[in-house]
């Protein structure tokens, strides 16, 4: 295992980590937890040039070859291989005047939030600000801004792309665009991207933060309906759980059934709190924390060594009738883990008005998103709460589909319900064009044709 780390110590510019070294440990340890992968090297790179040699020695030893963004995916580390690290990659070229930026593939998602609202700009990405810009892109980016401005590869131009053959190759729509195409969704099939080039829209502030509503299932299915019918301004994330002990909860609330919102609207301030009123008005809120803030402030603190332990089901909704939500309630008492969730994005708006064939991210029409999530401490315990998961979102789930981001080792029927009807056989044929070996298989793997 050390010979490889040696070699790679001889070419590259970047910092070699081996198993002897004292950074080893917190190299390889990503963010979900129960994971203990020990790496040959882990290889923080510097540039396209240090990307282009550590493929081709994984390619060339025939060693696994993990791509690690922000730690956030349970394929950023693997056993025995090589881990290609993009962390120090974090450029960020702004023309604000022009409203595009190139940035690094290492940002953070909180990073490149903060670096762009110093301008009054944003680029949607996810709701969690310590994933990495690199895999929530490539899986197509729900978040904060999805109703108002789509995912985050509506808002792609262009990447850097260093392919299996070692080649760095400028990809756009003109340039490569089948691989284009397949990037916007399809994941970290097809090559190492090293850096985006992004749009940025105008959002000085918004209006958002933190709603917690007392759970009933008028109150969950109202708050659906009305997110439905709110301004595609307004972007909104429900989370169905028990209420955890946190600190600005009333103590008699703890371990009770709560609605758990982050809402966000970006538009005026006036507008905002109108389109938020009718939220308010469900039931009184034990806790209403939306007020108008600079956009960056969505991303809250998160603790550097939190690593949960958790199961988790995507799955996407049609509606969320009150029978339906009373189940959901249901279940989320009767689960014996340490904290049970079922999370609701409303959808539509500008990610609907892409058409599906436009990028390798193929659910434009669905209407809800769900995910189900048991969190817990010990691994050995997985089975009890992996079956409550997949029963609960087996109850939910109106036809198949899945958003590759939150995908774990799902199998291959769950890659291909991420990618419906034509659109997983021409991942197929871009896959053999660009990664005929399928060196880049730890992720959600699309096979080559």
């Amino acid at each position: 295992m050390a010979d490889i780390a040696q070699q790679l110590r001889t070419t590259v510019t970047g910092t070699v980590i081996g198993p002897g070294d004292a950074e080893y440990d917190r190299a390889r340890t990503i963010m979900p937890g129960g994971i203990d992968r020990r790496p040959a090297a882990v290889v923080r790179v510097a540039d396209s040039k240090d990307v282009a040699l550590v493929i081709a020695a994984a390619r060339d030893a025939d060693l696994p070859l993990a791509v690690r963004s922000g730690g956030h995916s349970i394929h950023g580390v693997c056993d025995g291989g090589i881990v290609l690290h993009l962390g120090d990659l974090r450029s960020f070229d702004i023309d604000a005047d022009g409203r595009t930026v190139w940035a690094g593939a290492g940002l953070t998602a909180a990073e490149y939030t903060t670096a762009a609202g110093a301008h009054g700009l944003a680029t949607g990405f996810g709701d969690t600000g310590s994933v990495g810009i690199g895999g929530i892109t490539l899986g197509g980016g729900i978040g904060f801004l999805s109703r108002k401005y789509g995912l985050t590869i509506d808002s792609l131009l262009a990447a850097e792309v260093v392919t299996a053959d070692g080649e760095v190759r400028y990809v756009d729509a003109d340039n490569h665009p089948d691989l284009f195409w397949a990037l916007r969704g399809g994941g970290g099939n097809f090559g190492v991207v090293t850096r985006f080039r992004y749009r940025l829209h105008d959002v000085p502030t918004v209006v958002g933060g933190m709603l917690i509503l007392p759970a009933t299932p008028e109150v969950i299915a109202s708050f659906l309906a009305e997110a439905e019918a709110a301004p595609e301004e307004l972007t909104t994330i429900a989370n169905v759980m028990t209420a955890p002990p946190m600190p600005f909860l009333p103590a008699e609330v703890h371990g009770k059934p709560v609605v758990m919102a982050l809402m966000t609207y970006a538009g005026d301030a006036e507008a905002g709190h109108r389109a938020l009123a009718p939220f308010r008005a469900l039931a009184t809120p034990l806790v209403d924390m939306l007020k108008p803030m600079p956009y960056p402030e969505m991303y809250g603190p998160e603790p550097e060594d939190y690593h949960p332990v958790s199961v988790g089901r995507n799955l996407f909704l049609d509606d969320v009738t009150v029978d339906r939500a009373a189940h959901i309630l249901d279940q989320i008492q009767e689960s014996k883990a340490m904290m049970s969730v079922v999370q609701l994005r409303v959808l539509g708006g500008a990610i609907s008005r892409v058409p599906a064939d436009a990028t390798a991210y193929a659910h434009r029409d669905r209407r809800i998103m769900g995910n189900v999530a048991a969190v817990f401490g010990d691994p050995a315990e997985a089975a009890p709460h992996e079956e409550w998961v997949v029963g609960l979102a087996a109850a939910l789930q109106d036809g198949p589909g899945a958003y590759v981001n939150f995908l774990n080792d799902d199998g291959a029927e769950r890659i291909q319900e991420a990618y419906p009807g034509p659109t997983y056989e021409r991942l197929r044929q871009v896959k053999r064009r660009y990664d005929p070996d399928n060196l880049f298989r730890l992720n959600s793997n699309i096979r080559p044709a």
